[in-house]
């Protein structure tokens, strides 16, 4: 290689090679004090793009588990409910029961009556006033509250995965056929309901028992279709938690900076800048040695 003094080829070459390692430095560190492998879309185009994906995925398993969890909730406060009007029913049975026997004075059938009355006007309160979030869910006709019509459930991160709760029924089924069972066993839980103090439907005649035990029947199917609801999302929260964990898994393999391997290269990359130095320093006297020449 020719001595000159205006072209130092061994110090552009010193030059070039330090910047390398400066930059390759300057990485490592990066890496290690974000503890991501990614920081830039220069650093992984490709990469990015499906961490991306798979994050936007993740954050919406994410949502639809506290969607889910809120739907459980919701669900159970309506069991809940249907669970207390069902011992008031079996105890309205039972008087309807008691009430029939024609060993009942007079003032026996009044008592039983008085209390008959009392639990179908809680009955009534119940289907009224048994609320989420301030939205109630029943009502004294198949058409109110929540369950009025249907309900969606959001229980995936993407648009397809919903679930529509419908509990409405028909005549003979659902909240339809409960409803208008319960207006048949008390004048309480009528549509519209009787003036407080005047008397409900009387429970002297054994009819009385069999409309109770076919709303009792009907209670049990509603109640029914929430518990089997309920499991169905338990297993959905249960699938979730395993799709986000091993989604954020493949997340982390593609973002997270491998700390030991990025500690080795900021070693290797510190050494190389130390030496590079030295040797930048060493290439810049290489034109004074043409002076040697010219004395």
């Amino acid at each position: 290689m020719a001595l000159s003094i205006h072209t130092n080829y061994s110090a552009l070459v010193t030059n070039t090679a330090l910047n390398k390692s400066n930059n390759a430095l300057a990485t490592n560190q990066q890496r290690l004090g974000t503890g991501l492998r990614i920081n830039s879309a220069a650093d992984d185009a490709a990469g990015l793009q499906i961490a991306t994906r798979l994050n936007a995925q993740s954050r919406g398993m994410g949502v639809a588990m506290r969607n889910v969890s809120d739907s459980v909730s919701m669900l159970q406060t309506a069991e809940g409910a249907f669970n207390e009007m069902t011992d008031i029913m079996q105890r309205m049975k039972d008087l309807a029961t008691q009430g029939a026997n024609g060993t009942n004075s007079d003032d026996d059938k009044a008592a039983l009556q008085s209390e008959y009355d009392q639990l179908g006007q809680e009955v009534r309160n119940i289907m009224e006033n048994t609320k989420y979030a301030g939205d109630a869910l029943f009502g004294m006709t198949a058409t109110d509250g929540k369950f009025g019509s249907d309900v969606v459930f959001q229980i995936g991160a993407s648009a397809d995965e919903a679930m529509t709760f419908n509990v409405v029924g028909d005549a003979d089924t659902g909240l339809t056929a409960l409803v208008a069972k319960l207006g048949e066993v008390s004048s309480y839980l009528g549509a519209t309901a009787v003036t407080d103090g005047a008397p409900g439907t009387e429970i002297g005649g054994t009819d009385t028992i069999t409309k109770l035990a076919d709303a009792l029947d009907l209670l049990g199917s509603v109640r029914s279709d929430f518990g089997a609801t309920i499991n169905r999302l338990n297993h959905t929260s249960n699938n979730l938690a395993n799709m986000k964990d091993n989604t954020e898994m493949a997340k982390g393999r593609i973002m997270d900076a491998d700390f030991a391997m990025e500690s080795a290269n900021m070693s290797k990359n510190s050494m190389l800048m130390q030496s590079g130095i030295s040797m930048l320093k060493q290439a810049g006297q290489m034109p004074g040695m043409v002076m040697s020449l010219l004395g």
